[in-house]
């Protein structure tokens, strides 16, 4: 068996002799008292969360990066003979992929408790972790406020034509098309995405799509909120020509996406994963959250957001359940729009 090197796909805190993974991706001589966690969350945040658990617990961990899709599809590809002992996504999709394969153990009901109830699945299998507002950034010198669009759903219309972009090839931005579909239903999620392809400028990821406003190349764009902070707090390089729209009433446009967490049934460190997760949503794992470089937001403990995000309660996002958004339907549904 061949092994490439760690730093391609996987990060170590306090480990010895666990430093490759094979041909197919999976951990290599990773051993039995290690806690291994499945990471498709932002590698500094993680590695940052790995560092201070290890520090207070002694508990080895090691973390294997990928993306939500192609993690989420790993673990069902594998199943029970998989060495992951924690998911963590950056959404909520492929975590309810996982949870609708029977692959999550429940969370410990203290932890739950840690965790309001719209910041996670009503099925206890999985927890949320962090939150991401759907924001419109737009580029004032070509966009007033009066032109804004009310709805996400107003993106649709010919008159957006070139004048809006996003990037349907993230699992960011199918995460809110998820929120469409769950609130509109398939007709007009169809429909919505029929527009999209006719309307707007299709770029790589959240960040292009950002630049692209501030260069002025279209007027505005769905990104998530926290590229723009970002960006914002270091000087505005990609940013400084925009400003952010929320579209607030509960609309499609203002969901919040939730980052999970969850314990693999099959895990060989039940105990330490159910802890691992009880960091993560508890005072230790959110202030991390909330103070770092990240701008996400924390839902746990009641740690506050990181100034100057506006509160969670404010955004007015539409009330969903996270384990009921469907990632399959929607990659059929973009397919189909050949928006994928």
């Amino acid at each position: 068996m061949t092994a490439t090197l760690a730093a391609a796909s996987l990060l170590l805190s306090g480990c010895t002799g666990i430093t490759s993974t094979d041909d197919d991706g999976a951990v290599v001589d990773a051993s039995e008292e290690a806690l291994v966690v499945y990471n498709a969350q932002h590698e500094q945040l993680a590695q940052e969360w790995v560092d201070e658990f290890t520090a207070q617990t002694g508990i080895d961990v090691v973390l294997r990066n990928g993306g939500d899709s192609e993690l989420g599809n790993q673990l069902i590809a594998e199943g029970d003979a998989s060495r992951a002992d924690v998911f963590l996504t950056e959404n909520s999709p492929a975590m309810s992929l996982v949870e609708n394969a029977g692959l999550l153990a429940p969370v410990d009901p203290a932890t739950l408790d840690l965790v309001p109830e719209q910041y996670r699945p009503t099925s206890g299998m999985w927890t949320g972790i962090a939150a991401r507002s759907a924001v419109f950034v737009y580029n004032p010198d070509l966009l007033n406020e009066s032109e804004l669009p009310a709805s996400i759903l107003d993106l649709h219309d010919p008159s957006w034509k070139g004048n809006w972009g996003g990037a349907p090839a993230g699992a960011d931005f199918q995460a809110i098309v998820s929120a469409i579909l769950e609130t509109q239903g398939t007709d007009a999620t169809s429909a919505w995405l029929t527009g999209m392809k006719d309307n707007a400028t299709i770029y790589r990821n959240n960040i292009v799509t950002m630049k692209a406003v501030n260069a002025g190349e279209v007027a505005g764009g769905i990104i998530y909120h926290y590229y723009w902070f970002r960006d914002s707090d270091s000087g505005g390089e990609n940013s400084g020509n925009t400003k952010l729209h929320y579209f607030g009433e509960q609309d499609p446009g203002a969901f919040v996406s939730i980052s999970g967490g969850g314990v693999l049934k099959s895990s060989k460190n039940p105990d330490q994963a159910q802890q691992f997760l009880a960091f993560l949503a508890g005072v230790s794992g959110q202030t991390i959250l909330g103070e770092g470089y990240s701008f996400e937001y924390p839902v746990g403990s009641d740690v506050p957001a990181k100034d100057p995000l506006p509160t969670l309660d404010s955004l007015n996002a539409p009330i969903i359940d996270p384990s009921t958004l469907n990632g399959p339907e929607v990659l059929d549904l973009m397919t189909q729009a050949g928006l994928l």
